[in-house]
Order: C-alpha cells, then structure tokens, then sequence
C-alpha cells in the first residue's frame, strides 16, 4: 500500500530541487536545511516534513550533501531520466513554452510541438519543427512519450485532450481555461493564469 503524500510536499519538491542545483552552481557541498529553504520563503521545519516522507537525509550539526540530496530527489520525482514532452497549440503562449529553458532544470524537453494551423506547420521554433496535428499519434507511440502540454483555446482543449489520450499520454498540463472530463488514471494539472491574476488583485484590494 503506497504512503499518503500531501499535494503541497509533492509540489515542493521540484522548488528545493532547483535551489539545490544553484547552490551546486556555486560551489556549495555541504548545505544545512536554512541554507536550502530561506531563499525560497519556505521553513526548514517544512523543509525537513517533507523529506521524511521519504527517508533520513542528512546529518545533525553537518547538514546535507548538496550532490547527493539532488540524486535522491530527482529518483524521488522520477526525472533521473530525460522526460520527453509533447506541446499542442503554437500561439503566443506555446512559443514561449517551447524557448522556456527551465524545463531543462528538470530533466524535461519538449521535443514535439503540433498546430492545426497550415501556416505554422513546417516552421521551426527554437529548433522545434511544427508538426500537423494528425501525426500525434503515430509519433507519441511511437516515441513512448507520456507528458503533453495543452495551449489551444477552451474550446478545442477537451478535443485535444483526448486525442492525447487515444494517443498514450498519461500526464497532462493544461493552460486552457478549461476543465478537463479524463479518464481517472490520466494525471491533470492546470494553469490558469486569469484565475490567479484575479487572487491577487482581490488581496490587493482587501489589504
């Protein structure tokens, strides 16, 4: 029977992660829980939580082996291997995503990117060749990718989450101000920018 793990330490773990590879960057073997979290505005109390649900790390009064601790957490979120991502939808926002080089942070690479558009497809963005939608499938099963990004507007986003689906995804990002109807054991974040420019302006405005 799997353990139990909060949402919020499963998100936080990329987060330390990528301190992690800065404080490597420069220079640093040896981190105590202070140094890893302080920049990040998060507690060493929930720094330490969060690692004991997966093991002992550290050693009291030394602190963490900063190469070794980067080891464990990219086995724990499983991108110890390069993640091979698909991205549909190459507007303004799906370019972007395509130049965005932190995936790289991650072990992630969008190696795939698709349109319906004739006059996007064939052209190159940051070395991606924009692909006809109609060749997913064949390129998704073929490549064993599991990861895709959705940028397509609400309306074509169920549409292309399914055809994602069919076509042996099993995660999905979605940027459409959408929620998606998916199988249960198909995987779903959203971003929903709209939503969280709205948050913020409501505590702006009830300071």
């Amino acid at each position: 029977m799997k353990r139990y793990i909060p949402e919020d330490t499963i998100k936080r773990l990329p987060v330390y992660l990528r301190n992690l590879l800065n404080l490597k960057k420069e220079g640093k073997f040896l981190a105590s829980s202070k140094e890893i979290t302080v920049p990040l505005n998060i507690p060493p109390e929930q720094f330490r939580k969060d690692l004991s649900y997966f093991g002992q790390f550290g050693k009291r009064g030394v602190g963490y082996d900063v190469n070794n601790l980067i080891n464990i957490l990219e086995k724990i979120i499983g991108i110890d291997k390069e993640i091979k991502v698909i991205l549909v939808g190459v507007g303004r926002l799906g370019s972007a995503l395509i130049r965005y080089k932190g995936f790289s942070i991650l072990n992630m690479k969008i190696v795939y990117a698709f349109d319906i558009d004739p006059q996007k497809i064939g052209k190159i963005v940051d070395g991606i060749e924009i692909k006809n939608i109609g060749e997913m499938e064949e390129i998704v099963k073929k490549e064993k990718i599991d990861v895709g990004i959705i940028c397509v507007p609400a309306n074509n986003a169920q549409e292309i989450a399914n055809l994602m689906v069919n076509s042996g995804i099993k995660a999905i990002l979605n940027f459409a101000p959408v929620v998606l109807n998916l199988p249960k054991d198909i995987f779903v974040s959203y971003v929903d920018m709209a939503s969280e420019l709205g948050s913020l302006i409501f505590k702006l405005k009830n300071l």
